[in-house]
């Protein structure tokens, strides 16, 4: 199935106010279906689609767009304001309250426009979600999945005709996962979709992926672009050894050019000193061999440098993605040390003992993170957490926010530790407030697993809601080195199978904490 273009990239750069470039040179386009846009952390993804919307603008090149935009953004949970701010219809309830005390403002009439029944609508929407429908209810007491649902509820109800999700399914549980992909299986117009939730993107009728300032689109779903990249990869890496073996052999002739010449050029100091040939003869056959020799050295030459391109050329088009490498300290966390102690509603305590990996699952607005939060003051052992909203100090530099927690550390030897967890290059000296989601979570991350003396007990809660593919896979192997006892507080049922882990624990909405099956087939779970 194929669509017409929506949104069309030409030649697009755009740099941050200081120079920093994010994208580059790059062309492509999205169809008028449902895309998921895929990429590396700090690939701009998030920063192409407020370039979309219209909240950037581009340093370089065009980008059109076909009708009426709308945006879900990353940070949209950490909204303030009511349910109505949220959904993005306030201003029109403002103006339905005004005519309905009397008002014939005719400003207030084109705000309403055809929206009368907005209200209407977005009960009926909320209500079917099993979301709130009391419009003024303060967004805060919303839990982060209900405020994301709201939200894309929101951008249905104003009807744009293309339509950007930033990470729709952060902090969502299964159900309402589920409900969220029936909102997606059925959207019309145009949908681009910024997500590393897998089952989310097969959903989806192509997949873009933003790298090295390039925009690929597949036409089809992310398991079948990933299959059709590996096929691609395969026939790269065959070509980049091919190319290797034209360099190796182009480099043996010339050196076997270089060798001829020097064999001749010996020869004719002979010829000379032995006065075989009178002068001009002598002089003449010089000259000409000179001239060959030049030639065959040009010719030589040139062969190596187009084989040497050529191996360059073959190169860019393997991958070579970095993987986080990291040795952790032992924090030496005994077998029978008593970590902690979970509360629960029926008046048991779930205890974490020794160096157990344990996850916390549960319903959206349970109370998972109420809970985790409530433990931390009472530990008496080291710990280090991340929590759901990483809050760091816009102002300070990477290195000397990691330094905080390692403050013995030398400075070269944390940039080397930055660098194993792709902490790295001049990130290490940006301001935090400079670095893209991805890349505040390394950094947040590299302040707990570099922390001197290091946690015994790490507490993630929803660790990988910002985090793209690779990145979840590189989470994984820095976890595996860790030697202490681990909480994590997530939906990611892909993630949590991976972590090894020896029990699960699930809430439910009474503040009951039992034990779940370490397979994790709970409803509180993604699958």
């Amino acid at each position: 199935m194929s669509f017409p273009s929506a949104v069309v990239l030409h030649d697009l750069s755009f740099h941050w106010p200081d120079g920093t470039p994010v994208l580059t040179h790059v062309s492509g386009a999205f169809s008028a279906g449902r895309t998921g846009l895929v990429g590396a952390n700090g690939a701009g993804k998030s920063t192409l689609l407020r370039l979309i919307a219209g909240d950037l603008q581009p340093t370089d090149g065009t980008l059109t767009t076909t009708g009426t935009v709308a945006v879900l953004r990353q940070d949209v949970t950490r909204a303030g304001g009511t349910l109505a701010d949220l959904l993005g219809i306030a201003e029109v309830r403002a103006a339905l309250g005004a005519v309905e005390s009397g008002s014939v403002d005719p400003t207030h009439f084109d705000v309403i426009g055809d929206a009368w029944d907005i209200e209407e609508r977005a009960a009926a929407d909320l209500a079917a979600l099993g979301l709130p429908t009391d419009l003024d209810r303060a967004v805060r007491t919303l839990s982060g999945g209900e405020a994301m649902l709201a939200a894309i509820v929101g951008v249905r109800l104003r009807g744009a005709d293309i339509t950007l999700l930033d990470e729709p399914t952060n902090n969502l549980d299964l159900p309402t996962r589920r409900r969220l992909y029936e909102l997606i299986d059925s959207w019309c117009g145009t949908l681009i979709v910024v997500s590393h939730d897998l089952e989310l993107l097969n959903r989806l009728d192509a997949t873009a992926e933003l790298r090295a300032a390039e925009l690929t689109v597949f036409g089809g779903p992310y398991d079948d672009y990933r299959a059709w990249l590996v096929t691609r990869q395969e026939a790269a890496a065959r070509a980049l050894r091919a190319a290797e073996q034209v360099l190796r052999r182009e480099k043996r002739e010339r050196i076997k050019v270089e060798e001829r010449i020097a064999h001749s050029q010996r020869q004719g100091r002979r010829d000379r000193e032995n006065r075989k040939y009178v002068a001009a003869v002598v002089d003449d056959r010089r000259n000409s061999a000179e001239k060959s020799q030049g030639s065959r050295r040009t010719a030589a030459g040139a062969k190596e440098a187009a084989a040497r391109e050529a191996v360059a050329a073959a190169e860019l088009q393997v991958r070579d993605d970095d993987a986080i490498r990291v040795d952790l300290p032992d924090p030496h966390v005994p077998r029978g040390r008593r970590i902690a102690e979970l509360p629960s509603a029926d008046g048991r305590t779930q205890r974490i003992q020794g160096p157990e990996r344990i996850a916390l699952v549960g319903a959206n607005g349970v109370g998972k993170t109420t809970l985790v939060e409530a433990l931390l003051p009472t530990l008496t052992v080291r710990h280090g957490y991340l929590p759901q909203r990483i809050v760091l100090d816009e102002t300070a530099t990477v290195l000397d926010l990691v330094r905080g927690s390692c403050p013995r550390m030398p400075p070269g030897e944390v940039r080397n530790r930055l660098a194993r967890l792709l902490v790295r290059g001049d990130m290490v000296d940006r301001p935090v407030g400079a670095l893209s989601g991805g890349e505040r979570f390394r950094v947040a991350l590299a302040r707990l697993l570099l922390a001197d003396p290091p946690p015994e007990l790490l507490v993630l809660d929803e660790p990988t809601n910002d985090l793209d593919i690779p990145s979840v896979d590189q989470l994984v192997t820095a976890l595996a080195s860790f030697r202490g006892a681990l909480l994590v507080v997530s939906h990611d049922l892909r993630f949590l199978r991976r972590l090894g882990l020896d029990r699960v624990l699930e809430l439910d909405g009474t503040g009951t904490l039992a034990e779940g099956d370490v397979d994790l087939p709970g409803a509180g779970i993604t699958t």
